[in-house]
């Protein structure tokens, strides 16, 4: 009872079974991450060791989890965070370049520059001076680019040399078991069902293993392989951080690498923070009581991460269920927390359901994630609503807005969006002669000098 009495849960107005309970509804809301984030980050265009990512995620999630609960006592579990995780793989190393070592290291910086300011107030003062358009247009605009992968992924999408895209063979197997998965997710979540994303994971990875033994398909759309095994081995992920190669890099590259990770971390961890404070309510005065330790726990977890071999690990929204569920304390959390650390004896599993189908297509072979792709696109659908935000009736609001979202998934770079945003923003503001916060110019400044000089 001395542990459970450092949570305080009589005075939060709880009971440690519905804090249990309402941290295994969190875990089972957000774990589709473990399927998902080792099948991003072994996507070719970043070659990331599967096994590796998944023991980095489980191990840093985990160790994350238990720091929000033991030392922030707040019911809020974190995990790597999906579009950051979309930023690494198809802008840093597709797009720039970047080896995934080296955009680890960049990671790994930017979570010890928001370490560095979690003793004072400016990330609280940066977030408040991030415009409310910029941050719904980016919410938005990463959920198009993650929706516009799931439909490639799904086969529901294809490449057209004109048109630059149109339909898949909806026909295809692969297309086929993606839209059987999409129906059955978007019906369990509208259904508002719990872990309907994880239930909807498993019923389309069955759904591939039946239908690949039915029909009998040369190349299988789920092959089994087993549920539950030794866990995964970190080698080949951990310690492999490249600061000379990220460094080598024009300095032009690197800055801009290592802003958009701790922009897009500060925009999370500060806005899950407040958002999730606000639904608990936890809030005093307006503001979320050991406030510090959790903005602590949040980018503690993103060195950590990045130091194991995984993208930015953050304050996950999905926390709200188990808060509906109840949950008002740091035990909530840690019972995330041990739920990541047994989820690694399930790799077997999660490497059947992540595991890409390699089908014929012109020009060459595709990797296809049948099982995968149904999440992506209805993440996407659900990360849009950000939009509600704006207001549409004013064009020096809704223009930028207008331009972050669309930006991104059309130029495959969150970068894009961001700078496209920012600057008409800023242009739009002075147009408009509204005061614009300083930073947003100051952004807005940088991101100019860095389209001249990639120019």
């Amino acid at each position: 009872m001395g542990l459970l009495a450092r949570f305080e849960i009589e005075q939060a107005g709880s009971t440690v079974r519905r804090e249990i309970v309402a941290g295994l509804v969190t875990f089972s809301t957000l774990s589709y991450i473990l399927f998902v984030q080792p099948a991003v980050l072994s996507h070719p265009a970043c070659g990331m060791d599967p096994a590796g990512v998944l023991f980095a995620t489980c191990v840093a999630s985990g160790v994350a989890c238990l720091l929000m609960g033991f030392f922030a006592n707040h019911p809020f579990a974190l995990a790597p965070a999906m579009g950051h995780n979309f930023f690494f793989v198809f802008t840093v190393c597709a797009g720039m370049g970047m080896r995934w070592q080296e955009a680890l290291a960049a990671n790994f910086i930017a979570g010890l520059g928001l370490l560095a300011l979690t003793p004072t107030r400016l990330r609280e003062r940066v977030m408040a001076s991030i415009p409310v358009p910029l941050a719904a247009g980016t919410a938005a605009g990463i959920g198009l680019l993650i929706a516009v992968v799931g439909l490639q992924w799904g086969g529901i999408l294809q490449a057209h040399p004109v048109t630059f895209v149109q339909l898949g063979e909806l026909g295809a197997p692969v297309a086929l078991l993606s839209l059987f998965g999409l129906l059955v997710c978007a019906v369990l979540v509208t259904r508002r069902i719990p872990a309907a994303i994880l239930i909807g994971i498993l019923t389309t990875a069955a759904a591939g293993l039946a239908a690949t033994r039915l029909f009998d398909l040369a190349t299988p759309l789920v092959a089994f392989s087993g549920v539950i095994g030794a866990p995964p081995s970190p080698v080949g992920t951990a310690g492999e951080l490249d600061f000379a190669g990220l460094f080598a890099h024009p300095a032009r590259t690197w800055l801009t690498v290592i802003a958009v990770l701790f922009l897009l971390d500060l925009f999370d961890s500060v806005g899950s923070l407040l958002g999730l404070g606000r639904q608990a309510g936890l809030m005093r005065n307006g503001e979320l009581p050991r406030a510090k330790a959790a903005l602590a726990s949040d980018a503690a977890a993103t060195t950590l991460g990045a130091g194991l071999g995984t993208s930015t690990v953050t304050t996950y929204v999905e926390s709200a269920a188990g808060i509906a569920a109840g949950g008002r304390t740091g035990l909530t959390a840690v019972v995330v927390g041990l739920g990541f650390f047994a989820a690694l004896f399930f790799f077997p599993l999660f490497e059947m359901i992540g595991a890409g189908v390699v089908v014929a297509s012109e020009p060459a072979l595709v990797v296809r994630y049948p099982v995968i792709a149904p999440v992506l696109i209805l993440i996407g659908a659900l990360m849009i609503g950000a939009l509600k935000d704006v207001d549409w009736d004013e064009p020096s609001d809704a223009i930028p807005a207008f331009l972050t979202a669309l930006l991104m998934p059309l130029t495959f770079s969150i970068t894009d969006g961001l700078a496209w945003g920012f600057i008409g923003y800023s242009l739009l503001g002075l147009v408009r002669g509204r005061q614009i916060p300083t930073l947003v110019h100051g952004i807005s400044v940088l991101f100019v000098l860095r389209y001249a000089l990639l120019s």
